[in-house]
């Protein structure tokens, strides 16, 4: 069987190194998580603003006034957690708070003493918003809905009396706040936030409640996140032009007289054809599956392979060595498969000679001690870059 070369057109070329730019200058706005769920914990301080001498003087009535008042505004707050994040930037949290107790004593003319406790609790739904700094910083922003019950308990001694020793109040209100998040990996953070509550005070009037705290936050069914790529994709790169086999000698006469023998037509023999696609000119971020751009570059090449009868292509796919080994292999086998796919759905070439397999970070084309280790972030994604790639090796005849 002979085998061939694959010519690659100048046009081809130019079109898919037009697909892998536009592909480029998308990743910076398109790399980000899969969505997925989590849950946390928070524990904190929280700080109540009631107006403890409005509320003596509403209870005592007329003929009673407060001569001093003293309070205790602050108290331990936690809640418990869970959201989807859909993306790197906006998640939905809902939670269960309890903001502590909070109280106040105060003494009355005539003679008396009026003692107050207040205790708040309640759920919310929140909508965060996350604005990355670095790989693993983000700032957050909050804004929601909460809707609370406010338990109140009163006492009273000598001249001050209450009628309702124990109001309560149940209402919506509204909550924002802002914090850092730190990313440990890709299922630990934690957070530190300062948010507002507005709050009822369980007769009517509004009392806000801040609340400073930190959280713990542990996403699950996460795929580890690779950090973002900023570096220009590399174009579809045509290996060298194929070297050509001698054409043998004319065969000589035969001596006797006969009919003249066939004569054999010149052969081009090649190497099997590599074909090598840039990682970020097919997929987006950390993703498997097919961006635009990379949809019209494997077009490119399926065109090429018009006409030919091929023995195998097979496709291998490459990462470079940032994150865990396991997960590398993992990714560049999806992708692989994604290739093998759409030419055999799309391209129409012929899925029993094809076939697909993930090398992860094991064959680099860069040598061992190419990027240090100790680069700054950007150039060590810059410099890694010819690692993240698919290969296409076709053996076949024209």
């Amino acid at each position: 069987m002979k085998t061939f070369s694959i010519p690659v057109s100048r046009l081809a070329i130019a079109r898919a190194s037009a697909c892998a730019c536009l592909a480029g200058l998308a990743l910076g706005a398109q790399a980000q998580d899969a969505p997925y769920p989590y849950f946390g914990l928070t524990l904190g301080e929280s700080r109540a603003k009631f107006d403890q001498l409005g509320i003596s003087q509403r209870l005592l009535g007329r003929g009673i006034a407060v001569s001093s008042l003293s309070s205790d505004e602050r108290d331990r707050a936690w809640r418990v957690f869970g959201g989807w994040q859909f993306n790197r930037w906006w998640a939905l949290e809902a939670a269960f708070f309890d903001l502590g107790q909070f109280s106040f004593s105060s003494a009355t003319v005539p003679a008396g003493t009026l003692d107050g406790n207040f205790k708040l609790q309640g759920g919310g739904l929140d909508l965060v918003g996350s604005l990355p700094l670095s790989d693993n910083f983000s700032l957050l922003g909050r804004v929601g809905a909460q809707y609370a019950k406010t338990r109140n308990s009163f006492s009273t001694s000598g001249a001050a009396v209450v009628t309702n020793p124990t109001p309560s109040e149940r209402a919506g209100n509204y909550k924002v706040g802002v914090g850092l998040q730190y990313a440990f990996g890709p299922n630990f953070q934690m957070r530190a936030e300062a948010d507002r509550y507005r709050m009822k005070d369980g007769f009517g009037d509004q009392a806000n409640v801040n609340v400073y705290s930190v959280s713990l936050v542990f996403p699950f069914g996460r795929e580890s996140r690779r950090m973002a790529r900023t570096d220009a994709p590399a174009a579809y790169q045509p290996p060298p032009a194929p070297m050509r086999a001698e054409t043998p000698p004319a065969p000589m006469a035969p001596v006797a007289v006969a009919p003249m023998a066939p004569t054999v037509q010149p052969m081009v023999v090649a190497q099997p054809r590599r074909v090598s696609f840039s990682a970020e000119s097919l997929f987006g971020f950390d993703q498997s599956a097919l961006q635009p751009a990379g949809r019209q570059a494997l077009d490119g090449f399926a065109r090429e392979m018009k006409g030919t009868q091929f023995q195998v292509i097979v496709v291998e796919g490459h990462t470079d060595r940032l994150g865990s080994a396991a997960y590398n292999q993992a990714l560049s086998q999806r992708r692989s498969d994604v290739v093998k796919d759409y030419l055999v759905g799309s391209g129409g070439l012929d899925a029993q000679k094809i076939s697909s397999t993930g090398k992860g970070e094991g064959s680099p084309t860069l040598v061992a001690d190419a990027c240090a280790a100790s680069l700054p972030t950007a150039e060590l994604r810059r410099c890694l870059q010819p690692d993240r790639r698919v290969d296409i090796t076709v053996d076949g005849t024209r």
